[in-house]
Parts: structure tokens; C-alpha cells; sequence
């Protein structure tokens, strides 16, 4: 089924999720309304820049593996479900706007009986999307409480050996080491089963790739922290919305406030925004 919104928006169906899919010139893109959740994102001339998973159902209520999950109103383990219930509810399609550069989408989602059941608080979370030879997401939260947040991002790359993550910072909360505080020196490459809290990032990340020629910089604005996170063979095996060899081929690369959580308070909402762009 396909309902065509303008002359570069259509709302289509995949499996149980609608989804509103961006043909324009300058990009192409799509984003669920269930949870908000970018799946793809491909300026002209450009290979697509994120990662999907090829083997998850697009089912109601069940989290998407890939693409840029929206972690609200808490980041982790903090409570069920894992990384907040935005990202398993449907968001409202508020507005859109369009121009030669590209198109801005956005998403709303308001507290329900549901949401205050699980976590007691009045709120109204808006996701923005700028989107064009340039990905602009942010995320606005109007209410009064603090929490914890992520874009957490999957990038498609060439091969996770030959990746090196840079402007990471050099101190790290070490999630596969029991949370110990750690420092490196240097870029991050990965060898090994990555999760990590880089707690005092530079503005701006990059992703070098040399399998794939290219450069993704992921720009963090209004954030504490920088996550970066890949399984490895092991842990990619036991997850089952993800093929065996899935981690070969993605890093995330997260816009981050976990250890500084951010307040919103009726006068003053919170933000938390990435900006993602590709050099060659």
C-alpha cells in the first residue's frame, strides 16, 4: 500500500510498520513511525550511509535492529524495555517541509496511560529530521525530569577490522570490563567486543573507512558522552535479529547523554542532536 503525502513523501507499508519514504533529488530515506526510527539514509551519489539489519521482522512492538533507534526516557538496562519504550511506540507524522536542499520530517510522541504506568511523568518528545546531502536528527523533550538518552546510530561499513573511530576522547566507561573507568590513547579500532562510554568527546567523531573510501563524521551538539559499540563474532551470534557475520559490517557511533543525564524543565526543554555527513 502506498499513500502518496507530496510530490517526494509517500507513507508505505512494511510487514505490521508504516513507513514514510523520502525520493528526492538531493536523498533518499526512510523513517517508521513506530518509534521515529530512521532506517535508511542515502545522499546522492552515496552508497547508503546506515546499517539494517536483514534478518528482523517489522513487526509492532518489536525493536529494529539498525538504522538510528531513538533511546527514550532512559539509555541501557535502567529499566524494561531496554533503551526506553519510545522506540516500540508509534509517533505522530506532525510536519513536513521540503526544498531543492531536501526534506525536514517531524515526529511527535506525548505521554499516554501506558507510558505513565512504566515511568510516572507528563512529557512531549519531538524528533526532527533534516535531510539532505546532510543528516540533521534531533530530539526536543518538553516536561520536567531528568533522564538519560541516545541516538544510537549503526553506520555501514566495510569491514570492522580496518575501521578506526577517532575524536572519541581518550577516557571511556568500559562496559565489557565491569563499567571500569579506562583510558586509550589514540583512535579506536576494534579487535575485540567493543561497548564503551566515551565521557569527554570532541564535537565531532569520525569513521574512517578505507574498504568503502570514505569518511562518516558524526557531529554531537547538547550531549555528555559518545557510545561506541560493536558485538564481535561471539555476541553477534547470540543475537537473534542479527546474522552471524552482521557486526562485520556496522559500528555504532552514538550521540550520547548517559553521565550527565539532561533536564527539562516547563520553561526550558532538553535537546540532544548528531549531525552525520560523509567525506571522501
Amino acid at each position: 500500500m502506498k499513500s502518496e503525502i507530496s510530490s517526494t513523501l509517500t507513507q508505505r507499508q512494511i510487514d505490521q510498520l508504516p513507513v514514510i519514504v523520502v525520493d528526492h533529488p538531493q536523498v533518499r530515506a526512510a523513517v517508521t513511525l513506530q518509534g521515529a526510527h530512521l532506517l535508511h539514509w542515502q545522499p546522492q551519489g552515496e552508497p547508503p550511509v546506515l546499517w539494517l539489519s536483514d534478518n528482523m521482522p517489522f513487526a509492532e512492538g518489536v525493536a529494529i535492529r539498525g538504522g538510528v533507534p531513538i533511546c527514550f526516557p532512559w539509555f541501557g538496562p535502567f529499566a524494561e524495555p531496554n533503551h526506553g519504550f519510545a522506540r516500540l511506540l508509534p509517533l505522530e507524522f506532525t510536519a513536513h517541509r521540503e526544498d531543492a536542499n531536501g526534506v525536514e520530517l517531524t515526529f511527535t510522541l506525548r505521554d499516554t496511560p501506558e507510558t505513565l504506568a512504566s515511568w510516572p511523568h507528563a512529557f512531549t518528545l519531538t524528533a526532527r529530521y533534516k535531510l539532505g546531502k546532510t543528516c540533521t536528527i534531533e530530539l526536543e523533550a518538553q516536561g520536567d525530569y531528568s533522564i538519560t538518552s541516545a541516538l544510537h546510530t549503526y553506520f555501514k561499513i566495510g569491514d570492522i577490522d580496518h575501521i578506526r573511530v577517532s575524536g572519541l576522547g581518550d577516557t571511556f566507561i568500559d562496559k565489557v570490563n565491569q563499567g571500569k573507568l579506562t583510558t586509550q590513547g589514540g583512535d579506536l579500532t576494534f579487535s575485540a567486543r567493543t561497548d564503551r562510554i566515551y565521557t569527554h568527546p570532541e564535537a565531532v567523531s569520525s569513521i574512517v573507512d578505507p574498504t568503502l573510501k570514505r569518511t562518516i563524521d558524526v557531529h554531537h551538539t547538547h550531549h555528555s558522552d559518545a557510545v561506541a559499540w560493536n558485538p564481535a563474532a561471539e555476541v553477534s551470534k547470540t543475537i537473534a535479529d542479527m546474522p552471524d557475520d552482521g557486526y562485520k559490517t556496522f559500528v555504532c557511533v552514538e550521540t550520547a547523554r548517559v553521565t550527565q543525564p539532561f533536564v527539562a524543565t516547563p520553561a526550558a526543554p532538553a535537546r540532544l542532536t548528531t549531525v552525520i555527513s560523509v567525506k571522501r
